[in-house]
C-alpha cells in the first residue's frame, strides 16, 4: 500500500502534533509525519450527518516576543467546525487563536459566510463560533445534537473534507480515557483515545467526531506511529457550551491549591495516613481562593470529592472509565458556582469542608497570550514588558537555559512576587541613544519600582515615569545590578519623539483594564436583563 507523507492536522500552515507543547513545536513534529490512506467514502445514510460540518478557515497573526511593537506575518489555518444549533459551530480554540479574519465555508467550498468567536477557552481547547450577520449557507444546514458520554471500545467515526468537497470516513475506538493537556500544557480536561489510522485530507487542523450520528467531540492530535487520536470528551464540551450560553463566559472552575502524592512511606508515617490509604497532601493553597475561603490550609490531607475517594496519588475511581485523577471532579461537568464537599485529614482526625468553585483567575506571569497583543512601555530606549512563558519561550530550544537567570527563577516561584503585584514588569532591552548612555548592555530584569513608588503592573510604571520629577531625573529601581537607572526626563522625552519620527508606531501598549469578579457578576447580570443585589439596595 502506498505510504503518503502528509501532516494531519495542518492546512496550508502545518502546527503539527497537539501532544507538543507549543504551537512550534507542533508544527516541526507533524512535519515528519506518515499516514496511511484508508478511504472510505461516504454512503448516502450519513448525509445528514455531514450537513452539519463546515470549513472553518481562519487567517491568524501574532506579535513579534521580542519586539512586541511588531507583528509576525499573517498564517492560515482551515479546520472543520460542527453546527450544534441554528447560529453555533463548535471547534478547537487553537484553530481561532489570535485570528484576525474567520470564516465558515461549505463542503464545496462554493459558499461561505464571516464568523466571529462567541466564546473561547484556550485552556480546554474548546471555541464557539457564530456566523457575523446574516447566517446565508448555513440556514439551511441541520445542527447535530451532543452525544451522551461514550464507553470504553465504543467505535468513533472522525469526519475529514477533501479539496473536491468528498468526505472521508475514518472508523477508530475508544481505547481509553484519560486527561490530557490538547492546547496548553499544564491544563488536562477529559479525553477519549482513539485508535485507528487516520487519512490524508485538507481542512484537517481538527476535526469532528461523532458516534451513533451524534456529535461526541473535537479532535484534536493524532499520532501516525502508533495510530492514537485524542478527542476533547463531551462531559468538557457540555460544561463549555452551558457556560458560554448563559450570558458571559467565565471559564472552567478551580478550587485554589497544589498537591503532593503521598507514596513515599515514610511521608506517609508522619501524615499518620494508614498503610492502605491514599490521600494528597496540601503543599499550598491559593490565598482567597476557593480552598482557602473554605478553610483548607498547608498540611491538610485531601482524602475525597464529593465523596470519591483519592489514592495516594491522586487518582479516584470513575464508575465508566476507571481511574481518572482528581481535577475530574473539578473541571468536568463543574461550573463557577458549583459547591464541592472536600473530605481532608487535619490532625489525624477528618473533616469536611465544603468549597464555592471559582473562575480561575489570570496567573502573576501567563503561560500564553492569545487574542491580545503583549503590552509593553519604552521610555528614553528603555523596553519595559510583562513577563510571560511565551517571552521566554522566545529565546529558542534551549530557552530553560538561555533566558535570563531572573526572569527564570521568577517563572519558577511566582508565589515569591504575588503579595505585591498584578503583573511582573521587567527591562527588556535597551534601544542605544543619548538618554541610556553605560545602560546599552542592560536587559532581563526585573523593575522594583520607579520614582520611589512601587510597581505593581506595567500600566503603574508608565503612569510614575509620566510625571516629571521635581530633580528633573527619573529613577527605575532593579532586581539586580545596577540596581538603580537614572533616566534624563527631558532627555528621554525628546528620545521618544525621535523614535516616533523615525517609523516606530507607539511608544507603548498598555494592557486594558481587569474587571473584577464583581464588575463581572454585574456585567453578566446586565447581559441577561437581572438585577444586582447592589442594584437592588440602591
Amino acid at each position: 500500500m502506498k505510504t503518503l507523507s502528509y501532516t494531519l492536522l495542518a492546512s496550508l500552515t502545518a502546527t503539527g502534533s497537539l501532544l507538543a507543547d507549543t504551537p512550534e513545536e507542533h508544527s516541526a513534529a507533524l512535519q515528519k509525519v506518515q499516514l496511511t490512506p484508508t478511504t472510505e467514502l461516504v454512503g448516502e445514510k450519513e448525509n445528514q450527518i455531514l450537513d452539519s460540518f463546515v470549513r472553518v478557515n481562519a487567517t491568524i497573526q501574532t506579535f513579534n516576543a521580542g519586539q512586541p511593537w511588531q507583528r509576525n506575518n499573517p498564517q492560515r489555518r482551515s479546520g472543520l467546525g460542527t453546527l450544534i444549533s441554528p447560529t453555533e459551530i463548535i471547534t478547537a480554540a487553537e484553530m481561532v487563536a489570535n485570528q484576525t479574519y474567520l470564516e465558515l465555508e461549505s463542503a464545496d467550498s462554493s459558499q461561505s459566510v464571516q464568523a466571529k468567536v462567541v466564546a473561547i477557552d484556550y485552556k480546554a481547547n474548546l471555541a464557539l463560533l457564530s456566523p457575523v450577520g446574516d447566517p446565508g449557507f448555513l440556514a439551511k444546514k441541520t445542527p447535530l445534537e451532543i452525544a451522551k458520554p461514550a464507553k470504553i471500545g465504543d467505535p468513533v467515526n472522525v469526519w475529514q473534507f477533501e479539496d473536491n468537497g468528498t468526505t472521508l470516513k475514518t472508523t477508530a475506538s475508544i481505547r481509553a480515557v484519560d486527561t490530557s493537556a490538547t492546547f496548553l500544557s499544564g491544563n488536562s480536561f477529559l479525553t477519549y483515545i482513539l485508535k485507528g489510522s487516520m487519512q490524508s485530507a485538507s481542512s484537517s487542523f481538527t476535526l469532528p467526531a461523532t458516534r451513533n450520528g451524534k456529535f461526541l467531540g473535537v479532535l484534536t492530535s493524532y499520532d501516525s506511529d502508533d495510530q492514537i487520536s485524542e478527542v476533547i470528551a463531551p462531559e468538557i464540551i457540555e460544561t463549555f457550551l452551558r457556560d458560554a450560553r448563559d450570558g458571559i463566559y467565565e471559564g472552567f472552575p478551580t478550587l485554589g491549591c497544589a498537591i503532593q502524592r503521598t507514596e513515599d512511606k515514610s511521608f506517609r508515617q508522619y501524615l499518620g495516613l494508614s498503610e492502605d490509604g491514599g490521600g494528597l497532601y496540601i503543599s499550598r493553597v491559593k490565598p482567597d481562593s476557593p480552598a482557602d475561603k473554605a478553610g483548607m490550609k498547608k498540611g491538610d490531607v485531601l482524602l475525597a470529592v464529593d465523596g470519591s475517594e483519592l489514592d495516594r496519588r491522586g487518582y479516584f475511581q470513575h464508575p465508566d472509565y476507571g481511574p481518572l485523577t482528581w481535577t475530574v471532579l473539578i473541571r468536568s461537568g463543574k461550573t463557577v458556582g458549583d459547591t464541592i464537599s472536600l473530605t481532608i485529614l487535619r490532625d489525624g482526625k477528618e473533616q469536611t469542608l465544603s468549597a464555592t468553585l471559582e473562575a480561575t483567575q489570570p496567573p502573576l506571569i501567563p503561560r500564553h497570550i492569545n487574542d491580545s497583543p503583549p503590552p509593553f512601555l519604552i521610555k528614553g530606549g528603555l523596553v519595559f514588558q510583562e513577563l510571560s512563558r511565551e517571552y521566554l519561550r522566545a529565546f529558542g530550544d534551549n530557552w530553560t537555559t538561555r533566558a535570563p537567570l531572573p526572569l527564570m527563577y521568577a517563572m519558577e516561584n511566582p508565589e515569591d512576587y504575588e503579595e505585591e503585584r498584578n503583573s511582573i514588569v521587567f527591562l527588556a532591552r535597551v534601544l542605544p541613544n543619548p538618554a541610556t548612555i553605560g545602560y546599552d548592555r542592560l536587559g532581563g530584569m526585573i523593575v522594583n519600582g520607579a520614582n520611589g513608588q512601587p510597581v505593581k503592573d506595567i500600566a503603574e510604571l508608565a503612569a510614575l515615569l509620566e510625571k516629571t520629577p521635581a530633580n528633573g531625573i527619573h529613577t527605575i529601581e532593579l532586581d539586580e545590578a545596577p540596581g538603580v537607572i537614572y533616566l534624563d526626563a527631558e532627555i528621554s522625552d525628546q528620545v521618544d519623539q525621535q523614535f516616533l519620527q523615525q517609523g516606530l508606531p507607539t511608544l507603548s501598549r498598555l494592557p486594558e483594564k481587569k474587571l473584577s469578579p464583581a464588575e463581572v457578576e454585574t456585567i453578566a447580570a446586565e447581559a441577561l436583563g437581572e438585577k444586582t443585589e447592589t442594584e437592588e439596595s440602591e
